[in-house]
């Protein structure tokens, strides 16, 4: 009987020692795919564990870090919860379930377990700083200078927790308090971001001197210390010493180390605060810096950008074009940097070339609005065939986009009748006009055309008339509709039509201007008609 039992026993035992090599076995796997991403294939073997193996903490965690990337958060806290409860000596469940509560936007729970986390393992300094990042964003200042002296008890003074008392005590309002940390630092380390900090601080306060004498101090320790070259040059540029100023700009410009960002940000700054007149006075100084950038990355489509846009504001369209287009060459496959160039050969009207770039820009992207860009080129050059087979184009690879076909059946419109084909237009006008009757565009100009040739003036009023009701401050639509009720005899009734027109920019339009002197003319007021007239010939030559 005795033997039985022992071999009961001894059978028992293994048998409990191969369920419990399994759950470890399975755990493993678990964590395996985990790690590898299988995050549904972990989750499925955790969540059959856990029902196995109830008592099993550490199952319990990964089950929760696994529930935590399926956005499940009230799961994944209650299986840490459960991961505590059965070891709650375990820091890393009990800052994971602080961090839980903070992303389940329970912010007080998540800092009243943070802050005991901190105080039961008072040697996890990241926990500190987990805090002090909490207590920082909540504004809790107060609390923020705490855990800095904490910090400080654990691990001593650094030039972090120095710069980061300083800022806090600065959103304090104890500025004076800040900038003696800062210097206290200074007389007991040789710091040269510190340094520079504390010159920044006086730069800020105008007090040139003091910031000088910080940047230098940090220029002894560091030569090529940027933060402290950029500080200095701002106290010579305050000064109006350019020339140090720019002597001391070019290691930051020239220098392949620093990013090229923080150089496209600066000439953009450069471009947009400094005095219009000091940048001409100096012009050769600055555009010296941004040659030096441009050298240091000639493959930066940031700087070249930036570049760009300097030249631009200063008013020398034709150097900044040479940047864009460099730009637009060194990065053919950034639809933005070509997009940029684009846009500035439309404004300069460089119309071959915009065409070129166009066409080429949109059999690389297969964006229509550059097909826009090529047929406003076209259009320019009076090449009205090529803004025909553009359209033709559209019509056949977009059909049914009625927005696209819209455009597409107008601007043909616009090249036919260019070209002399009338019927054509007014065909492609009628095409787009069924799919948008009220689409002011083609309503003005089919009726501006209608009326130009004297035929089918009531079809030409029905349409302009449609148009100065949908935009009645539109002076291109106003004088359409005017020149109809002239056409008809109605002068009295055209006139406030023209009248309103001149406020919204008809002033600008020789064919406006002309039209509302012929009105003028017909109603007997030639003194005004030749002052009108005379506006139209001025604008005109």
């Amino acid at each position: 009987m005795k033997k039985l039992l022992l071999t009961l026993f001894l059978a028992f035992c293994a048998l409990f020692s191969s369920a419990a090599q399994s759950v470890d076995a399975q755990l493993v796997e678990a964590v395996q795919l985990y790690s590898d991403g299988k995050i549904g294939q972990a989750r499925k073997i955790l969540k059959a564990l856990s029902a196995a193996a109830p008592d099993n903490d550490a199952v319990w965690y990964y089950l929760a870090l696994t529930e935590t990337l399926s956005e499940d958060l009230d799961s994944a806290q209650q299986h840490l919860e459960n991961a505590i409860r059965l070891d709650s000596t375990n820091y890393w469940y009990r800052r994971m379930l602080a961090r839980m509560c903070l992303m389940h936007e329970k912010p007080a729970e998540g800092v009243a377990l943070y802050e005991k986390l901190v105080r039961d393992f008072p040697d996890k300094t990241e926990s500190v700083y987990e805090l002090l990042d909490i207590y920082l964003k909540q504004k809790e200042f107060e609390k923020a200078l705490s855990a800095l002296e904490d910090i400080e008890k654990q691990r001593g003074t650094s030039e972090e927790v120095v710069r980061t008392q300083f800022e806090v005590l600065s959103a304090m309002g104890r500025q004076d308090e800040g900038i003696e940390k800062l210097e206290k630092f200074n007389r007991e380390f040789l710091s040269a971001p510190i340094l520079t900090a504390t010159g920044d601080y006086y730069l800020g306060e105008y007090s040139d001197s003091l910031a000088m004498a910080r940047y230098e101090e940090a220029l002894s320790l560091d030569s090529g210390f940027i933060p402290a070259l950029l500080g200095m040059s701002e106290v010579y540029r305050h000064q109006r010493r350019y020339g140090d100023y720019f002597r001391t700009l070019e290691p930051f410009m020239s220098s392949q180390e620093v990013p090229a960002q923080s150089k496209s940000l600066y000439i953009g700054n450069m471009a947009r605060s400094i005095d219009p007149k000091i940048l001409q006075l100096h012009r050769a100084g600055f555009d010296s810096l941004v040659t030096l950038a441009g050298a240091a990355h000639p493959q930066d489509s940031t700087v070249l950008s930036a570049a760009g846009g300097y030249f631009y504001s200063t008013g020398r369209p034709e150097e900044a074009g040479k940047w864009f287009e460099a730009s637009a060459d060194a990065f053919p496959g950034s639809i933005g940097q070509v997009a940029t160039y684009v846009q500035y050969l439309s404004i300069q009207k460089k119309w071959e070339q915009l065409r070129d770039r166009s066409l080429a820009a949109f059999h690389r992207f297969r964006e229509l609005g550059f097909l826009d860009y090529a047929n406003m080129a076209n259009y320019e050059l009076r090449d009205y065939d090529a803004v025909i087979g553009n359209c033709q184009y559209l019509l056949k690879n977009y059909p049914q986009d009625k927005k696209i076909c819209l455009g597409a059946w107008s601007m043909m419109g616009d090249a036919m009748h260019a070209k002399g084909d009338s019927k054509g237009a007014f065909r492609a006008y009628d095409k787009a006009l069924r799919i948008d009757p009220g689409y002011a565009p083609v309503l003005n100009n089919y009726a501006y055309y209608l009326c130009e040739e004297g035929r089918k003036l009531k079809k030409a009023y029905a349409m302009s008339r449609k148009t100065v009701e949908a935009e009645p401050d539109n002076a291109t639509y106003l004088d359409t509709f005017a020149w109809i009720l002239h056409l008809m005899g109605k002068d009295l009734e055209a006139k406030p039509f023209f009248k309103h027109a001149m406020l919204y920019g008809g002033k600008e339009s020789a064919v406006i201007l002309e039209h509302y002197a012929t009105v003028l003319d017909a109603l007997g007021e030639t003194e005004t008609a030749k002052i009108y007239r005379n506006m139209a010939k001025r604008i005109a030559q």
